[in-house]
């Protein structure tokens, strides 16, 4: 196999592309043999794979665990999310001429998955595979408004930091933000994670109601007003989930 840095992750890697395509179960001198491991690391490192699953034990050896697939699976429905968004993000960005994102829920944070401006863009904390807490931002917020229960809770009864004055830091108000979000599909950032930036966002929805991300368009207050702009988010956000909706009912064949 390729040579692999001799750090923790180094050898985590060797023992994961140690497996073949044809490979179901390797046992121990196998993988000793394939990764050139000594004993004891080996033996440390696949106990400790196994409890993350990201190996599984089986009745001669081991084999590749299933929460490797669930993370595989995760990263092709990401890609997919990004290449029906961007025509959508594109054409956003063609009739406002600000910076366009779109943001993924992680814990209570978003990521960044795709970001365009232009020369002008407006100065913005966001930067593409950056984060930024959920409730400080009109793309978290969409996000969190239609989170699952359990983790508009988690986030509500947690410290909430301020990024500026204006930042709302009291469950009360945020509460009070999130439940018109899920009125209206809009929600705003006023100056809340930079002084002087703006922003509107619209979640796009799953068939189940919750956020599968969310689709924003920020710039400096100065000549920016996002409520202006929210009818064309929320279209651009419709119309992503109406297309993911199509190419899984094609995919599946429903």
């Amino acid at each position: 196999m390729t040579d692999v840095p001799n750090t923790l992750l180094g050898k985590v890697m060797s023992v994961l592309h140690a497996y073949g395509p044809d490979d179901d179960e390797l046992g121990f001198a196998e993988l000793g043999r394939r990764t050139g491991l000594p004993k004891a690391t080996l033996h440390r490192l696949l106990g400790e794979l196994a409890e993350v699953r990201l190996l599984d034990r089986g009745r001669r050896g081991y084999r590749l665990g299933s929460h490797l697939f669930q993370l595989g699976i995760r990263a092709s429905v990401e890609r997919r999310l990004v290449e029906v968004s961007t025509p959508f993000l594109e054409d956003l960005y063609e009739r406002t001429h600000e910076t366009v994102h779109l943001g993924l829920l992680e814990g209570h944070e978003v990521v960044y998955a795709v970001k365009i401006g232009g020369h002008r863009q407006a100065s913005s904390p966001s930067r593409l595979g950056g984060r930024m807490p959920l409730h400080a931002t009109a793309i978290g917020k969409a996000l969190l408004a239609h989170a699952p229960t359990t983790l508009r809770s988690d986030v509500l009864g947690s410290p909430l930091a301020r990024l500026t004055p204006r930042t709302a830091v009291t469950p009360g108000m945020l509460r009070l933000q999130l439940t018109k979000v899920r009125q209206t599909g809009i929600a705003y950032e006023f100056e809340e994670s930079r002084v002087g930036l703006a922003c509107v966002a619209s979640p796009v929805l799953g068939h189940d109601g919750t956020a599968v991300a969310a689709v924003s368009v920020a710039g400096p207050t100065t000549r920016f007003d996002p409520r202006a702009h929210a009818a064309s988010v929320h279209a651009a956000a419709t119309g992503i989930a109406l297309t993911l909706v199509r190419r899984a009912s094609l995919t599946t064949g429903h």
